[in-house]
């Protein structure tokens, strides 16, 4: 039998991908039309910390995908763990009281590794819609325990909590509110506790003391009785990788104790390493009431993301209706045994396989590089806790002046830094975000910053930029 092929279907299968992708896939966080004209870069393959691009350019991943792929690229034992798991059973529903035995494991494991009192795991498919299940979860509370009045949310300027219908509003990034009518108006901001851009830079005490003002003088402002959680990330992300002084996190947890408020951790891209610990709370030995997980769970191989409860919080849900009574709250991939699978083998490379401890050792080569470039005419300021690190660039070092907009910097920033072989976060103020796998090596992290070196320098050699700098 011959079968025929239309002059249609020949020149639809002639089509490159790149026009493919322009005309009918929407990328997230972009310019539709800028994306048009700009075109995908696709990449084909990826072994430990570097990428290959269908160019067949070698690249070096300083910024683990999207802050996710920490244990590296190309890990066999995680797609042998998902395989296997495929082959037996692929899929469980988590309702009907249904469960597979992989989410049991993870949601045990989860609990043996987090802060004490952390007791209770609902798995989610990302990091977005692990905050919008907190939001849920906390109305919910609220409700049961006979506080409904309490339903305002605080989070920090600066702040990112994922791109959710609810998620957005607390977010505090001007891309993820325009056009979409956010904030809320239960959504509030304080100050970021930003010390480079603080008068109050170096004096590490007065800038968690004029947090915890903030926090209480916004609640005051609210009404007490109003205001459910707090929302934060123990060091920024998408913001800029902000990095509050040591002792910020268990300032806010103690006035949110004293405020009645709940504390939300969200730990997306500070869990599993990245930061040094398992936990970025652990560093100050505090529990969060709630804290959120994606990205490192399962390293970036499957989707997955988690809300981890305290007890307090579960108790009081379970509590506020007769047993009958169902919590109208889930997800068709809630705990899907792939995912649960991955993130079971991905928490032994992080513990039994070293990585967590290769990512601690390599993290003193990390922030030697940090200080090393701080000495480049374009550099203003670099901060960095662990593996999770950024460079700020300035047109003047004394007034910490930024670049104008118009040199649209970022985006020759990221340009230069493709060329020169190295991938890194290009925030549109000008911050470099690195964050970089825990597998590096003491020579992969050496050449991250040399090739960011050198893309500062072949940048300074641009006539525009050379004149901006003061």
């Amino acid at each position: 039998m011959t079968t025929m092929t239309s002059p249609a279907m020949t020149l639809q299968s002639n089509r490159s991908l790149l026009e493919i992708d322009r005309d009918h896939l929407i990328h997230p966080v972009t310019s539709f039309r800028g994306h048009e004209t700009h075109g995908a870069i696709l990449l084909e393959s990826g072994k430990g910390m570097w990428l290959k691009d269908r160019e067949g350019r070698d690249l070096l991943d300083a910024f683990a995908g999207l802050w996710c792929v920490n244990v590296g690229y190309g890990q066999d034992s995680i797609v042998e763990a998902a395989a296997d798991q495929m082959r037996r059973l692929p899929y469980a529903t988590g309702y009907f009281h249904f469960g597979s035995e992989p989410a049991v494991r993870l949601a045990q494991r989860l609990v043996e590794l987090s802060p004490e009192g952390l007791d209770h795991v609902y798995f989610t498919l990302g990091g977005s819609d692990a905050v919008d299940s907190a939001i849920r979860y906390i109305t919910h509370y609220y409700n049961a325990i006979g506080k409904p009045a309490k339903k305002q949310c605080i989070a920090l300027e600066r702040g990112y909590h994922g791109s959710s219908t609810t998620g957005a509003g607390l977010t505090a990034l001007a891309n993820f509110h325009r056009g979409f009518d956010l904030p809320l108006r239960w959504q509030h901001h304080i100050p970021s506790p930003y010390p480079y851009r603080s008068e109050l830079e170096g004096d590490d005490a007065a800038i968690i003391a004029r947090s915890v003002q903030q926090l209480r003088d916004k609640v005051a402002e609210l009404g007490a009785d109003n205001v459910a959680a707090f929302f934060c990330e123990p060091i920024q992300g998408s913001g800029g990788v902000i990095v509050p002084p040591v002792g910020w996190l268990k300032a806010m947890r103690a006035a949110c104790t004293e405020l009645d408020i709940l504390l939300v951790a969200d730990e997306v891209i500070t869990a599993f390493g990245r930061t040094g610990p398992m936990f970025a709370c652990e560093a100050e030995g505090m529990t969060p009431d709630l804290m959120t997980l994606a990205k490192g769970l399962t390293a970036g191989y499957v989707p997955m993301g988690a809300v981890l409860m305290s007890d307090k919080v579960y108790q009081g849900i379970a509590d506020g209706a007769a047993a009958d009574i169902v919590i109208g709250h889930g997800a068709t991939y809630s705990g899907h045994p792939v995912s649960a699978a991955v993130g079971l083998e991905v928490l032994r490379l992080y513990t039994k396989g070293g990585i967590l401890a290769n990512g601690q050792r390599v993290g003193t080569r990390f922030a030697a590089g940090l200080a090393g470039i701080a000495d480049h005419p374009m550099v203003g300021d670099t901060r960095g806790r662990g593996l999770l690190g950024a460079i700020e660039l300035v047109a003047n070092k004394g007034h910490k002046t930024r670049f104008d907009p118009a040199l649209k910097l970022a985006d020759r920033l990221f340009e230069r830094g493709y060329r020169n072989g190295v991938i890194f976060r290009a925030f549109a103020d000008n911050i470099i975000g690195l964050a970089p796998a825990l597998c590096a090596s003491d020579g992969e992290m050496d050449m991250i910053f040399a090739r960011i070196r050198n893309t500062l320098d072949d940048l300074l050699e641009e006539a525009d930029i050379r004149a901006a700098v003061g």
